[in-house]
């Protein structure tokens, strides 16, 4: 198992996201974190296990929300570069490469 990494946007991306879940309907923001550290859990088991989408990034796709996990996979440790929803902006986080 890899340690993780989070980017500042892609935490920030996180909570905000949350935070809009929380406005919206009591404890889904609660949800939707508990959501991303599963998917994180299972990505830094199987890191190679969801799909390239180029430029050395992974996709993880969340269940119950529209948002993607986006993760570079270094030697010694995994990189979330997003938290990107999937209707907006497809390509807003490339320059945090």
């Amino acid at each position: 198992m890899k340690n993780i990494r989070f980017l500042s946007p892609a935490e920030i991306e996180m909570f905000d996201a949350a935070a809009y879940y929380e406005t919206r309907v009591p404890k889904l923001g609660t949800d939707f974190i508990s959501t991303i550290e599963f998917a994180v859990s299972d990505l830094s088991e199987h890191p190679e296990k969801w799909p390239a989408i180029g430029k050395g990034i992974r996709k993880r796709i969340l269940p119950r929300f529209p948002y993607n996990v986006l993760y570079k996979i270094d030697p010694d440790e995994i990189i979330i570069v997003a938290i990107m929803h999937q209707k907006r902006r497809p390509n807003y986080w490339i320059n945090r490469l």
